[in-house]
């Protein structure tokens, strides 16, 4: 026993551990690297906001962020404005497409390249927008279609289930609707149901 002691107190002792010392030359400890993102994504935040806390007063800066704005409405805008310019005068319209006819193919490589990097990033981030959308309606389709039947219910004139005045089921975004117990007791919805039957 005192010679495996003697092996764990070599090992483990000192509050050192050999083994997990010898792996992390290897691997990287998850629970360090973790922290160092973190320590990471904190500083490129702080460096984020330490850059806009000062509002920009001068006269380039406001030049530049209205120049940075300006890319997204002037293609869609000038978009717009070819299909305008090829119905109001076709032939001045014909002599501009001659001239882009004559650009050579490598420059419209570098301009797809730079619309594509322009507008790659928000395409992504706007892509993954929606799929968070989607999945948040699809998580509430099973509660959408318990509203329907119990809709459906009493329109067929079957009534609520719930008679307390609020049925569970019955949610728009988590807020609780009123459900219609006693119904039945409306003259106008009495006066409808005969209309229809």
């Amino acid at each position: 026993m005192g010679m495996i002691g003697s092996l764990f107190a070599t090992l483990f002792g000192g509050n050192r551990n050999v083994i997990r010392e010898t792996v992390e030359v290897f691997r990287p400890n998850a629970e360090a690297e973790e922290q160092r993102l973190s320590i990471k994504e904190q500083a490129a935040l702080a460096q984020f906001a330490a850059e806009f806390a000062a509002p920009r007063k001068g006269l380039f800066d406001r030049f530049v962020d209205g120049l940075n704005r300006l890319p997204r409405p002037a293609l869609a805008l000038g978009t717009l404005g070819l299909f305008v310019a090829a119905m109001i005068d076709p032939i001045w319209f014909a002599g501009r497409m001659q001239g882009i006819a004559l650009v050579p193919e490598p420059l419209w490589w570098l301009l797809g390249a730079i619309v594509s990097f322009y507008f790659g990033a928000r395409h992504q981030a706007k892509g993954q927008e929606f799929q968070r959308s989607l999945t948040a309606t699809v998580a509430r389709t099973k509660q959408v279609t318990a509203n329907l039947a119990e809709l459906r219910a009493l329109e067929a004139g079957a009534g609520l289930p719930e008679a307390d005045g609020f049925s569970p089921d019955m949610t728009v975004d988590g807020e609780l609707l009123p459900t219609a117990a006693g119904a039945h007791d409306n003259p106008a919805l009495s006066d409808w149901r005969q209309s229809r039957g």
